[in-house]
């Protein structure tokens, strides 16, 4: 966590979700990125692959689906951190997946290939309790093995 905190970086950008649906095969999640807001349904993960679909939606109407459908929410700080020639996206996890910090890259192909910035610890992908729904059900903060 050092080497990210020392890292010079982006200004990041808070996201705030929720969960409507977090069945492993059908996901429903809203976004809220300051005045921008996406519903979005994910199919069930296959190796590092999974069927998204988005939707751009208005703000108050994600709002109002955060506040009466979402059973699970969370929220993190987002950064889109350049290395490689490629984009990382890196999640800083608030309230209570305060602590974990999560970076992400978009693939053309499962099989491309792309090295680790110094920054990044462990390989997660496939680990399911790293998913987003997953976290908003059993958040960071209740793991123990990694305490």
């Amino acid at each position: 966590m050092d080497l990210w905190m020392a890292l010079p970086k982006p200004e990041g950008e808070l996201l705030l979700q929720g969960y409507i649906c977090t069945d492993p095969e059908r996901t429903v999640r809203i976004r809220i990125a300051g005045q921008r807001a996406w519903l979005t349904v994910k199919g069930i993960t296959t190796g590092a692959s999974r069927t998204e679909i988005e939707c751009g939606i208005p703000v108050g109407t994600a709002g109002e689906l955060l506040s009466g459908f979402a059973q699970n929410r969370i929220s993190k700080i987002r950064y889109k951190v350049p290395h490689g020639g490629r984009t990382w996206e890196v999640d800083v996890f608030l309230e209570e997946n305060e602590g974990l910090i999560v970076a992400e890259l978009e693939l053309e192909s499962e099989d491309a290939s792309f090295a680790l910035p110094e920054w990044v610890r462990a390989e997660v992908t496939g680990e399911r309790r790293y998913y987003n729904a997953v976290l908003s059900r059993h958040p960071f903060k209740d793991w123990t093995a990694e305490k």
